[in-house]
């Protein structure tokens, strides 16, 4: 089973920044895509940002030229860097990884069990 670790939530005022890491376990042998989603109160859950093995990259509208993601393939990290914050941004932050253990197993999404960002006016 993947673990996954999300860090660096909290309460920002708007116009902050905010960091969040994703760390999953090391009993992995392949990762394909990590990517970070977000769930509101009453609202579903959506994809805020995605990067493949490859390094291609993929945004939300509502957080384009805001959030930045990236990884660190040797740490089997990903980073989430989110500049001017709004309090739409309110919500749980939710890592992914689509991943698979031993070889001959398929690629599985495991989630991690999220970390709060709360941004206030």
């Amino acid at each position: 089973q993947v673990q996954l670790v999300e860090s660096g939530g909290g309460l920002v005022q708007a116009g902050g920044s905010l960091r969040l890491s994703c760390a999953a376990s090391k009993n992995i042998f392949n990762i394909r895509a990590m990517g970070w989603y977000r769930q509101a109160p009453g609202k579903q859950r959506e994809l805020v940002a995605v990067i493949r093995s490859g390094g291609s990259t993929n945004y939300a509208d509502s957080v384009k030229g805001r959030c930045t993601i990236s990884e660190d393939a040797a740490k089997n990290t990903v980073y989430l860097q989110m500049n001017s914050l709004q309090p739409e941004d309110t919500a749980v932050y939710y890592c992914n990884a689509e991943a698979k253990i031993y070889p001959w197993r398929s690629y599985v999404s495991y989630w991690g069990q999220g970390t709060q960002v709360t941004v206030s006016s």
